[in-house]
């Protein structure tokens, strides 16, 4: 079979790790019409129909690397996906809330296999910079379809109600699966696998945790992560509500997505000359700059409620900043980790989305009417990024 050009390569990486934005991102025009539905008393209830995936993608995580360091690639993907379809049927047809949160469950701890198996594919493909080149060329492509997922969402629910969402997502996930089984071979030789035993997975995770820069990547990963649960939970809530922008919220959430897919472009461009930890550092920088700039003028002018305006002009570079650290701290957890990319790219995922669930659930459980919460949040989260950074540096464990 012929081997697929790199831009259908990237293509299908893409559309894999896609599968568990496009789950959460085309339900968020549904999120009120299900809370009205399920009858919820606190509107911040539906936050739980986020929450709840990201919980089942923490778990699986841990699950999907070490079987594809001993079965290959493929097979745990497959599996992965027939779990998130289990789930996406639950989903369909629930007849209560706590049913909905269950299935959202399944299709995150079965979506996780595409996102965690798909970046051992990449490490056994690439390394150091041309890895970094290669994840800023997907995490473009991932961008760019969760960022038009709520636009299709609300196209979805002219035609129908919210089951009918959940039936697309159904969809595009067997054609992702099918396509990655057509066109992609096995990329880890029988050779090279790692017998599945407690004892070697605890050796692995062991030799993972002792790795300060895998660490420290992935605890920045986690609090970058938080940030970006919180503002997946409450951005009906903040754009929608709040600001009331009815069915233009799609099209705001995609300008905002759009900047991270932007700085996906750049930093393939950049990261090669200034190096994968010095992009992280400037992007957490201007993270800083910008959430403590904007904390003050919404104290201080707005009475803690900007306008819209104001707030679109501090997400978008926000978001920027974001899509220059993603790509970049995963392929900075991998670094150290060749030989056992699978389990690396479980117990990074696994951990950095188990840091960010909470911190993403407590942050959004602040809601109060006003985005200063949020932006508080990144402002906290990217101090301590940045200070977990430059302790890196300082330690001199990598230029």
């Amino acid at each position: 079979m012929k081997q697929p050009s790199a831009a259908e390569f990237i293509a299908l990486v893409a559309m894999l790790i896609s599968l568990v934005a496009l789950s959460i991102d085309s339900m968020l025009p549904a999120l009120p019409a299900i809370a009205a539905e399920f009858s919820l008393s606190d509107l911040n209830d539906q936050q739980y129909i986020i929450t709840s995936l990201f919980l089942g993608l923490s778990l699986g995580q841990l699950i999907y690397g070490p079987l594809s360091d001993a079965y290959g690639r493929k097979y745990p993907i497959y599996a992965g996906i027939g779990i998130f379809v289990i789930g996406s049927v639950l989903c369909l047809l629930t007849p209560s809330y706590e049913l909905l949160l269950a299935g959202r469950f399944l299709q995150g701890l079965g979506a996780s296999s595409a996102r965690i198996v798909t970046l051992a594919i990449v490490r056994d493909r690439f390394e150091g910079a041309a890895m970094a080149r290669i994840m800023s060329f997907v995490m473009a492509v991932f961008i760019f379809i969760p960022a038009l997922a709520p636009l299709l969402g609300q196209s979805i629910l002219f035609f129908g109600d919210w089951h009918l969402i959940f039936a697309f997502i159904l969809v595009y996930g067997l054609v992702a699966v099918t396509w990655f089984g057509v066109r992609l071979e096995e990329s880890l030789p029988a050779q090279h696998r790692r017998p599945l035993s407690l004892k070697s997975l605890g050796q692995g995770i062991v030799f993972i945790f002792k790795q300060p820069v895998s660490m420290a990547a992935i605890v920045v990963a986690g609090l970058m992560f938080g940030g970006f649960v919180a503002y997946l939970s409450t951005a009906q809530q903040i754009l929608g509500d709040l600001y009331q922008t009815g069915d233009a919220f799609a099209l705001y959430f995609a300008l905002l997505a759009l900047g991270i897919g932007l700085a996906s472009i750049v930093n393939a461009r950049i990261v090669s000359r200034l190096g994968v930890l010095r992009v992280c550092l400037l992007g957490l920088v201007l993270q800083c700059g910008l959430s403590l700039a904007m904390v003050l003028v919404s104290v201080l002018l707005f009475d803690q409620l900007p306008p819209l305006w104001l707030f679109m002009l501090y997400c978008f570079p926000l978001f920027f900043c974001l899509g220059l650290q993603f790509g970049n701290l995963n392929a900075l957890a991998m670094q150290p980790l060749g030989n056992i990319a699978g389990l690396g790219a479980s117990v990074s995922g696994a951990v950095s989305t188990m840091i960010a669930i909470p911190l993403g659930a407590f942050v959004g459980q602040l809601y109060n009417g006003t985005p200063t919460p949020l932006i508080t949040g990144f402002l906290v989260f990217g101090i301590v990024g940045l200070l977990f950074l430059l302790a890196l540096k300082n330690r001199g464990d990598i230029n």
